[in-house]
């Protein structure tokens, strides 16, 4: 698919000319009298007299968003300015230094009925035109990017009592069948989507998969529809969160397991969970157009039940316009801004650090067992053009490494984690550079003439948009992949593999005849890949040994079902356990109707 104007890198090869910068380093400097606004960086949105931003991040990447839906993509993860919401305010920490917490009582909300169809009535676009139909596949955590807890063990069942927090957990009418609504005859919008299913099935040819389960959006949602979070696997249970809900279904039978209501609207949220299943999601205080998104809420998706719920201190206008990008390291949850990243333990919400010593300030960290982080540093022009790429200890925010960005580029994806592969933009050049897991420069990737696609949630969400969920592009210990972008009548493409201490390509593989091979993740030694459906084909998961070769199925999609599956265009992909999740980033729909029976999820397994 192709990106938005603004947003997408450069085409026509990357690589050149980007010299190596300098080795790592640990800043000593001591903090300037503040860390102010300037000239908008990424992952930022000006003030209303700052004008917008042209080059890689220009027209359209910044300044208040358009309605847009939530958790991956409403102006959220990157949302706008919010307004004060009905939480006391809470101490938080100032230049790193944790504040006293004391206890603060939660309002009791009681369930909140279904919303009923009604208002809207407009179109709710949906961002990023689609080539070829290609989804947009999350990376997932084996390519240092995405979801998900391994292993099919038994989550916990649902939750009936309404918790301590500001949402409220309840259980679906019953856990059966494709869709889960009431007695699982029926999805969330209403329709009979275990008869669909069904009959998709019925012309499933041999070695294809079966449609496990559908689901529809389901909720009535403002003008312009609302991004999609997650999807998170925990146990057997998948999660997404969309709007004011947060809900939990069987992996297996789609059935809905439980569902949290919540007094505000999502607006970002990381792209991982704990270990032990739990998520700290960003929410608005206030509503309309006085929402901030300042305030976080975590929720155990074992469970569906809600736990600590607070505010943090939006510190000037400048913050109050910039984005949020989330990430969760082991106990910690990062919620970056343009100005400065805060940090809270998941488990109690204890505040871990703030504004961090010297001039530099993260905006944003990738989710994982390593704590990878982009900054921006305020310089005498206060034109925020020195990047860096930092590793920062997230309990403690201390500094370990430092890789300084040649000036003039910036830090715009981590493609991976392990190894460290980081996406710069330039005005109107695009590198990829590999890092040792010192810091040090390793190489930068060399394109070539060829055309290289990646696809990252900015293009598809307003809210939530974070550094680590790309697809297109996996690495491993011996090359990174990407896919480059489809061409001629049938619109195909290729994977290419690149070698991690030259840059220089090592083998290309080809994607079938009418379809598209985007990478996912490395796991196993091989590569796995989404391969997109086509007229009268399914798509599927596809895989490659490290030494290139022919694509072999892991897992192939019903051809029947391959409309079900073009619909899905702008999805996110994971794959666990042999079983494939296709989930909408954004539920929109040119009325009420529309919108609530769109499908939001499709799974395919055996």
């Amino acid at each position: 698919m192709t990106q938005p104007p603004g947003q997408q890198p450069p085409q026509g090869g990357f690589g050149a000319p980007y010299d190596p910068a300098s080795a790592p380093e640990t800043p000593s400097s001591p903090p300037p009298a503040g860390f102010g606004p300037g000239p908008v960086p990424p992952g930022a949105v000006p003030p209303p007299d700052q004008p917008r931003a042209t080059g890689p991040y220009g027209p359209g990447a910044y300044g208040p968003p358009p309605p847009q839906p939530g958790p991956y993509g409403a102006a959220p993860a990157q949302p706008g300015p919010y307004a004060p919401g009905p939480y006391a305010y809470s101490p938080q920490p100032v230049h790193g230094h944790p504040a006293p917490q004391q206890p603060q009582p939660q309002p009791q909300l009681q369930p909140q009925p279904q919303p009923k169809p009604g208002g809207g009535g407009f179109f709710r676009g949906r961002r990023g035109a689609v080539v070829g139909g290609v989804l947009a596949v999350a990376l997932l955590a084996g390519a240092g990017v995405w979801i998900a807890t391994s292993g099919d063990g038994g989550g916990a069942g649902p939750v009936a009592k309404p918790t301590d927090g500001p949402g409220t957990a309840s259980p679906s009418a019953g856990d059966g069948g494709a869709g889960g609504g009431k007695n699982g005859d029926t999805g969330d919008g209403g329709h009979d989507l275990r008869a669909e299913a069904a009959e998709l099935n019925a012309g499933r040819k041999p070695g294809e998969a079966k449609v496990l389960w559908l689901q529809e959006g389901g909720v009535d949602l403002p003008r312009n529809g609302y991004d999609v979070q997650g999807p998170w696997i925990v146990g057997n249970t998948i999660v997404k969160a969309m709007y004011q809900t947060v809900s939990g279904y069987s992996v297996t039978d789609g059935g809905r397991k439980w569902s949290l209501d919540l007094p505000t609207r999502l607006c970002a949220a990381p792209s991982q969970t704990t270990a032990d299943g739990k998520i700290v999601l960003g929410v608005e205080s206030g509503s309309g157009d006085n929402a901030v998104c300042d305030s976080l809420q975590m929720v155990d998706l074992t469970t569906g039940e809600a736990g600590w719920h607070k505010k943090y201190k939006r510190q000037s206008t400048w913050d109050s316009f910039s984005h949020v990008a989330m990430s969760i390291n082991g106990d910690t949850v990062t919620v970056g801004r343009t100005s400065r990243t805060d940090a809270f333990r998941v488990s109690d919400g204890a505040p871990l650090f703030g504004e961090l010593p010297g001039n530099c300030q993260p905006f944003g960290f990738t989710s994982g067992p390593v704590a990878i982080a982009a900054t921006s540093c305020q310089t005498a022009a206060d034109d925020h053009k020195e990047q860096q790429v930092q590793r920062i200890d997230p309990a403690t925010g201390k500094v370990q490494w430092t890789y300084k960005v040649k000036k003039g580029w910036q830090v715009s994806q981590f493609y991976s984690v392990s190894p460290l592969v980081v996406s710069l933009k330039q005005e109107d050049k695009w590198a990829i550079v590999v890092l040792n897991e010192n810091g040090t420069f390793r190489s930068h990737l060399v394109g070539g003439t060829d055309d290289y696609v990646t696809k990252c949630d900015d293009e598809f969400v307003v809210r939530g948009q974070n550094l680590d969920n790309c697809l297109g592009v996996a690495a491993d210990d011996q090359a990174v992949y990407l896919a480059t972008k489809p061409v001629g009548k049938d619109l195909t493409n290729k994977v290419v593999a690149f070698d991690l201490n030259s840059g220089k390509a090592k083998w290309e593989a080809a994607a079938p005849a009418g379809q598209t091979l985007m990478p996912m993740k490395v796991e196993g030694g091989r590569l796995l890949m989404y391969l997109s459906a086509t007229k009268n084909k399914g798509g599927g998961i596809a895989s490659l040994p490290p030494t290139g070769g022919t694509p072999r199925m892991e897992l192939r999609h019903p051809a029947a079902a391959y409309t079900v599956e073009e619909g899905f265009s702008s999805a996110r992909v994971v794959y666990l356990n042999r079983r494939s999740f296709l989930v909408h980033t954004t539920i929109s729909g040119i009325n009420d109707e529309e919108e609530m029976s769109m499908k939001s999820m499709v799974a395919f397994g055996n």
